[in-house]
């Protein structure tokens, strides 16, 4: 037995996963004694893919025999990563991009894209996946490039292979990013193969408003949401939000249009960033703030009063705009660092974005989840059952220490389990040793390591 949920029957409350309990390995009735953000301790029942009900702890008893024994733990939205790009992640070392600017960024991508083929691709992002997993996330949506070498849907192939491999712990999306020298029929085959929705940047393109309208004429075509990268920059007269929120705003409510980046409208003076706000409401056009990223690469050139390189989160979110957050480049040409970890962009939001800690967690779980067009989740009855647990006392200590110890849930079954270890004698006054996050196995992890 390991050290995860517990049966009914058992004694002593440890935690463990009893075999064959519920419909499919690692699924779960309820989780017991645990905290909500409210400061309630409850019992949190389960049933299928969906949280049936909270009720004050130890009031009833639980439908069936798998219950994760949930004290001292804070249960939590699971995070969705609603802008990743996991065809480039983990390929630092190999590129090592001579500047840090986004121009230098793409150079580098480019010069290395043409070495490698759909397995190295498929390795580095299925790593990357299994990383955002064990720390939470069960949701993502991730651009892939299109290969003007060699095969072009390459990467796409990878991801397909990707969603399939992790298709029972993780909801994967995939973006496909459309450059203006990419022929129409090479998207087209990119959403036969299995892509989900037509994505590129525009803004980059000679033309930048033809280009907008060439993807969403391609979007429309093949009947797919779009999700472009706008704006990806301080200075400029070269901005297309406008000629995209013109375009998308007659589109049916339920067709996903997405916005990331937006870094132009952090650089707008305050009727601007109102117009914008206004522009993006009305659309119905979700926007995606990329801390990480974006505090790496925009304002290099400014050497008093650097612009942070982010949209104005909070007037965006006055103005009605549903907003998100995602980490965007994980240690690729475009970023050298980053954690796969929700809480770290969640921290960006409050340090870089001066957002309160609710209004950050916000960001990257239930706006994320709304812009990726997927169902509520949560700690409530009829949401989803995408639920993080995390050993911490409140929503403070989880964005600021990123504690190791977590039990993850995808549709109401544990997909991954961490506990720290830590030996401690208030008698002795030698120092502890360090704490070592320990992977706990279950039937369905999905995750080698604890990064």
């Amino acid at each position: 037995m390991d050290t995860l949920t517990r049966s009914r029957s058992d004694v002593v409350p440890t935690r463990a996963v009893p075999t064959g309990a519920g419909p499919a390995p690692g699924q779960v009735d309820r989780i017991a004694g645990v905290r909500l953000l409210d400061g309630r301790v409850v019992d949190v029942d389960i049933s299928g893919d969906t949280v049936a009900a909270v009720s004050p702890a130890g009031t009833t008893e639980p439908e069936g025999p798998a219950v994760i024994d949930g004290r001292g733990y804070l249960a939590l939205t699971a995070p969705a990563e609603p802008h990743a790009h996991l065809d480039k992640a983990l390929s630092w070392g190999a590129t090592r991009p001579p500047g840090g600017d986004l121009g230098a960024a793409i150079g580098a991508w480019r010069a290395f894209a043409v070495t490698v083929d759909e397995d190295e691709i498929y390795g580095r992002a299925i790593t990357a996946a299994r990383r955002l997993v064990a720390n939470g996330t069960t949701a993502v949506r991730s651009h892939v490039d299109l290969h003007s070498e060699g095969d072009p849907l390459r990467g796409v192939r990878a991801l397909v292979r990707v969603r399939a491999e992790l298709a029972d712990v993780l909801d994967l999306q995939i973006a496909v990013m459309v450059r203006d020298a990419d022929p129409a029929e090479v998207a087209r085959a990119a959403i036969a193969a299995g892509a989900d929705l037509v994505g590129g940047a525009p803004h980059i393109a000679p033309d930048p408003a033809a280009e907008t309208h060439r993807l969403i004429d391609l979007a429309e075509e093949l009947g797919t949401g779009i999700d472009l990268h706008v704006d990806e920059f301080l200075d400029g007269d070269h901005g297309m939000l406008t000629v995209f929120t013109d375009r998308v705003s007659s589109w049916a409510p339920d067709r996903g249009r997405t916005a990331g980046h937006c870094c132009r409208i952090g650089a707008l003076t305050a009727p601007g960033q109102a117009a914008a706000a206004t522009a993006l409401s009305t659309a119905n056009v979700g926007v995606v703030t990329l801390p990480v990223t974006n505090l790496y690469l925009q304002g290099r050139g400014q050497t008093t009063s650097t612009s942070r390189g982010l949209p104005p989160v909070r007037a965006l979110l006055d103005g009605g705009v549903t907003v998100a957050a995602g980490a965007d480049n994980v240690r690729d040409p475009f970023n050298p660092v980053g954690r796969s970890d929700a809480t770290e962009t969640a921290m960006l939001l409050v340090v870089a974005a001066h957002l309160d800690l609710e209004t950050a967690w916000h960001l990257v779980t239930d706006g994320a989840r709304e812009v990726m067009g997927l169902p509520p989740a949560g700690p409530l009855p009829g949401r989803r059952a995408d639920l993080l647990l995390v050993q911490a006392g409140g929503l403070d200590e989880v964005i600021a220490d990123a504690p190791a110890a977590r039990i993850v849930l995808h549709a109401g079954r544990v997909v991954s389990a961490r506990e720290l270890v830590v030996v401690v004698d208030p008698c002795v006054p030698a120092p502890v040793p360090v704490p070592v996050p320990v992977l706990v196995p279950t039937t369905v992890s999905t995750s080698e390591e604890t990064s």
